[in-house]
């Protein structure tokens, strides 16, 4: 008997290494259709997040190949495309961006990880000057707090970049309504006959992302819950809180309740919303488990009812 407990155990071991293993090694594209009428032409936007500098491929090559396959207008992220660690670099990172600046146009922003390098230079160095400036070369956009316009397709692209104390484990800083409107100050007034997308890494603050005007609200940083479950969903966040209301997919704000709704699925089933990438790679707990790294895809039309 306790042989047969002690390979069913092994089995399950096993199982679960396997799965971890696999997850932590691939990606799954997930695409989105919304349509708005202040879009003026189809566009099609691959959202990257939280790639930690993981590499897909020598040189992040499969991860390059998929996007180009794709062919994307654009190519945005929402940070944390290394992680903050003394020494460990951003050669991924730099590799992948490299690859797809050949052929894309991108917009990143800084994730908590970034920002941590920025101002923290007594134990980074300048780890995240040398960094931005290889990118500025690339022709990669980093949007630090302000805006870039795209009339032609009638979007107006904000990047928010918003303070280490919102990052904290356990708990959750409070964040003011007239905070999102302080810290974009510089950046383009909102503008209703445009289509606003606003990349924030951190989608814990999405209702007030949402009452500043994003009209679509690109997020990463939970990692998709890391481990995910049946019905339970993703069951643990990077800031250490068990079973997220934010873990991965589409959710919907309603202006007139205040409150965020998870969506099946379905971007039209609300104007307001914000689309949470699953990311790409790990940090503090280095896993995922039924949980593979994601890509997102957009794919913007100008037509419909304003989903």
């Amino acid at each position: 008997m306790l042989i047969v407990l002690a390979v069913a155990i092994c089995t399950v071991v096993a199982y679960f290494l396997y799965v971890i293993y696999r997850d932590m090694h691939r990606f799954v594209i997930t695409t989105y259709e919304i349509s708005d009428p202040r879009i003026r032409k189809e566009a099609t936007i691959v959202v990257l997040s939280d790639l930690h500098n993981h590499s897909y491929g020598a040189g992040n090559g499969d991860l390059a190949d998929a996007v180009r396959m794709i062919a994307p207008d654009f190519v945005f992220s929402t940070g944390d495309l290394y992680t903050s660690k003394k020494g460990l670099g951003y050669q991924h990172a730099l590799e992948l961006l490299s690859d797809l600046s050949k052929d894309h146009k991108i917009f990143t922003i800084n994730g908590n990880h970034e920002h941590k390098t920025a101002v923290d230079t007594d134990w980074f160095g300048d780890q995240y000057e040398t960094y931005s400036s290889k990118i500025k070369e690339l022709g990669v956009t980093n949007i630090v707090n302000g805006s870039v316009s795209f009339p032609e397709y009638g979007i107006e692209l904000y990047g928010l970049q918003i303070g280490r104390e919102f990052f904290r484990h356990f708990r959750n800083k409070k964040m003011d309504d007239s905070y999102v409107s302080e810290m974009l100050r510089n950046a383009k007034p909102l503008d209703e006959r445009m289509y606003n997308i606003l990349l924030a890494h951190n989608p814990l603050y999405y209702p007030a992302y949402a009452k500043w005007g994003a009209d679509l609200t690109l997020c990463g940083h939970m990692h998709g819950g890391i481990v995910r479950l049946p019905i339970l969903g993703g069951c643990v966040s990077p800031t250490v809180a068990l079973f997220p209301k934010y873990d991965f997919g589409v959710f919907g704000y309603d202006r007139d309740t205040g409150k965020v709704r998870k969506i099946s699925g379905d971007p039209a089933a609300c104007r307001q919303k914000m689309i949470l990438s699953a990311g790409l790679g790990t940090h503090t707990i280095p896993i995922r488990m039924w949980n593979p790294g994601e890509v997102v895809v957009l794919k913007l039309h100008p037509d419909g009812n304003g989903g």
